[in-house]
Parts: structure tokens; C-alpha cells; sequence
């Protein structure tokens, strides 16, 4: 939900007796600790604040000029030129030591991480500031994983779910497990409570995520179209409308796979021959291409992430959201 959780948001969920969450994975420090700031002045209740744990990455020369070469023509087309170089556009928590010392010092109730796993350092210092820490997890091993390293829940993420696949290793084998089978393969064979994530957008979905063993629910997707989100019109359009029945995983916007409402940017995805660089350098061209666009009035390029759920999306406010799916349960 990075560049579409709000504080105000995470507050709404809170209130309405949900666990509210903030994205701090592509914020820098300064960012991120406005954001803890602004939800903490909002909620007194506690919240989560998510992480992106990758590799980082290796710059590849060759293969960046390639891709932007590729995407000369798009840029070409709103009379621009692709970016001369291309930079890690935001760091891991992986090595990122200044995160990790905001983090120590707030000391946020939950602290989950996505696309991997950090130092037995890192999660050591964060479990020594009573910070309670979830991982996704896409499959029986990187469960394990993560159990191994002293992680308290797991977030069961199916292949449905929207934005980026939380795969440890975006280039080994994936299984793409469905929340479902992932969810009851976790709940009996994993030796931690297991979360739900993933196409669960209604009390219904929650419900039997609960009856197949998970003790919660995940929903990200659901969300995007209340008030309280920063998605853009264009965002917010594209999820009503007829897209939202055929969202595609592509590698092309931000360089490792992701779940998309299909636009412009993944119908070039599938004609382009050349290899993304490695996430997040590829995103850097990635919002290049989307920003040329935007200012010729061009909004189809955009990372608009939606799991396989977004037809059932609800344009209202988050609050107001989670306890229309607290009644769906009870009945």
C-alpha cells in the first residue's frame, strides 16, 4: 500500500476497531517519521508500520540503458526523453540503519516486513523494543524462514493480492499458491498464527480465511477506493471500471512482479523484449514514464495496483468499510 496508506486512514481502521497500517517502504526517514507522527496524533490505539525488505540491488549499466531504451518510444510519445541513468530510487530496511534506529526510538506496536527478511540483528533490536513483527510469506518454505528467525505472525500472501508479490526471490521458482490453500497449508503445517492476505475484500472473505485456521485478515485492495486513500482519480476510476476484472502481474513498472489493474504501462510490459533492471532501479524509469505522461494528460501508466478481489471494491470511508465487513461477519 505504498502510495496509498494515509495516517488518516490507519486512524479510520483503529476507530472502527480494525489494526490500521501505514507503508513506510519506499518513505525515506523524514517521511516516515511524519507519518508515525501524523497516525500517532490521530489514534491512540496501536498500528502497524510495514517495510520492504529486499536485496538490494546491483546496478546492471547495460541492462538499464537497454530498458530505457526500449522505453524510448513511450516517453517519445509525450515528448520526453527516458532518464540518462537510472538510480536506487529508495533503500531496504535490510542495511537501512537510520530506519531501523527511527524504529527503535518510536517504537511502533507492529512492524511488518515485506519481501524478505532482515538481520537476526535487526529483528533482535525490534523485538527488544516490544515491537510485535509480522512477515509475508508466500509458501511452506519461506514460512519456515521466517519462523526460524523469531518472526511472531505470518501474512499468508496469496497470488491474488495486489501490488508487489512478496516472493524472498523474485527470480527462483514460484508456486503463486492462492490465499486459500496457502492460508490452510500455513494454519496446519507453520508454528505461528497465520494472517490471511490477499483477493479478501468483504466480510464473507474474512470469514473463511478464519475457518481455514488464519486468526485475521489482510485487506489492502479493499481500501483504495475510501476517501481516506491517496489514490488519484485515475486510480480510483480504473478500479470501477471494467479493468478491475482482468488485473495482470507484470515486472515492467517497478522491476519485480506485481498485481495491476491493466493499463498502459502493462500492455507495454507485454510487448517489450528487453529485461526490467532489478526493483526498485527499473521504478525509477517506471515513474519517469508515468510523471512524462501524467503532464500531457496521459494517467494509464501509473502503478495501480489491485489484487484479483477489485471488483468488489466500495468507495466509502475506511471506518465506515470495516464495520460494514464486522456485520457481513456476524451474519
Amino acid at each position: 500500500m505504498a502510495g496509498v496508506s494515509t495516517p488518516a486512514m490507519a486512524a479510520a481502521v483503529n476507530a472502527a476497531g480494525g489494526l490500521g497500517a501505514i507503508a513506510l517502504g519506499a518513505s525515506g526517514v523524514e517521511q516516515a517519521a511524519a507519518m508515525i507522527a501524523e497516525t500517532r496524533a490521530r489514534t491512540e490505539r496501536p498500528f502497524n508500520v510495514n517495510l520492504f525488505v529486499h536485496a538490494p540491488p546491483a546496478h546492471d549499466p547495460p541492462r538499464e540503458a537497454a530498458w530505457c531504451e526500449a522505453l524510448r518510444p513511450a516517453f517519445a510519445k509525450y515528448g520526453a526523453e527516458p532518464p540518462r541513468s537510472l538510480r536506487t530510487i529508495y533503500a531496504s530496511f535490510v542495511d537501512d540503519d537510520a530506519m531501523l534506529a527511527l524504529l527503535i526510538r518510536e517504537r511502533p506496536a507492529v512492524v511488518s516486513l515485506h519481501f524478505g527478511l532482515p538481520g537476526s540483528d535487526r529483528i533482535a533490536a525490534l523485538k527488544q523494543a516490544g515491537c510485535l513483527l509480522l512477515a509475508s510469506v508466500t509458501s511452506l518454505d519461506e514460512a519456515r524462514a521466517a519462523e526460524r528467525v523469531g518472526i511472531d505472525a505470518l501474512v499468508a500472501q496469496g497470488y491474488e493480492a495486489g501490488g508487489h508479490r512478496g516472493v524472498f526471490d523474485p527470480d527462483a521458482r514460484d508456486d503463486r499458491l492462492g490465499t486459500l490453500a496457502l492460508t490452510r497449508l500455513l494454519a496446519v503445517r507453520a508454528e505461528r498464527p497465520v494472517i490471511a492476505a490477499g483477493g479478501i475484500m468483504d466480510g464473507a472473505g474474512v470469514s473463511a480465511a478464519l475457518a481455514l485456521g488464519a486468526v485475521a485478515a489482510q485487506l489492502g485492495t479493499a481500501f483504495i477506493a475510501c476517501p481516506e486513500s491517496a489514490a488519484d482519480a485515475a486510480y480510483r476510476s480504473a478500479l470501477m471500471g471494467e479493468g478491475a476484472e482482468h488485473t495482470v502481474m507484470t515486472r515492467a513498472i517497478s522491476g519485480r512482479p506485481a498485481r495491476c489493474l491493466p493499463n498502459r504501462f502493462t500492455a507495454l510490459g507485454e510487448r517489450v523484449s528487453a529485461v526490467p533492471p532489478a526493483y526498485p532501479i527499473a521504478y525509477d524509469a517506471g515513474k519517469a514514464l508515468n510523471a512524462a505522461a501524467k503532464a500531457r494528460g496521459e494517467h494509464g501508466y501509473g502503478a495501480q495496483w489491485a489484487g484479483q478481489g477489485a471488483p468488489l471494491a466500495r468507495a466509502m470511508p475506511a471506518g465506515d468499510l470495516v464495520r460494514t465487513i464486522a456485520g457481513e461477519m456476524r451474519r
